[in-house]
């Protein structure tokens, strides 16, 4: 049986994503500054892979989202649950995703959901209205497609 699992995302600021999507979706952006600390203690990290976010020591081309209610390693920030890991990459996105998120609001909250991720830094690309149901097919700040129901 699957121990957890991470859906990694590539992107071209990782951190900026992150804090899109831990802000979208109630998550967590995950602390591995003490992880950091003692790999640049150790010299098994040099400080240039590493960059301040949000006032702590993080990788410079990693950082993870993980649900607030799943547990974490304490000694490393590392989610053992349900998260998503953002990382560095120098192409920008080109084609429509094969994989993406669906992000469920509550019943009658679709719009005020819409409008609150808009606030956030996304895009509506279209609505759809389908037999089986509606939805808004929105881009996040680096153009990936997601939906909110």
């Amino acid at each position: 049986m699957t121990l957890h699992w991470k859906l990694v995302v590539d992107a071209n600021d990782p951190h900026a994503q992150a804090a899109f999507w831990a802000e979208t979706l109630g998550y967590e952006v995950e602390d591995n500054s003490a992880l950091i600390t003692r790999l640049l203690g150790f010299g098994a990290l040099p400080e240039s892979e590493t960059i301040e976010f949000r006032g702590r020591h993080a990788f410079r081309d990693l950082v993870a989202v993980r649900h607030p209610d799943d547990p974490y390693d304490e000694e490393t920030g590392t989610g053992l649950g349900r998260r998503i890991l953002f990382q560095r990459v120098p192409e920008t996105k080109t084609i429509k995703n094969r994989l993406h998120l669906d992000v469920h609001s509550a019943p009658d909250e679709r719009e005020h959901e819409v409008t609150r991720i808009e606030a956030l830094g996304a895009a509506v690309l279209r609505r759809e209205k389908q037999p089986g149901g509606e939805w808004v097919v929105m881009t996040d700040p680096e153009g990936n497609e997601f939906c909110v129901h």
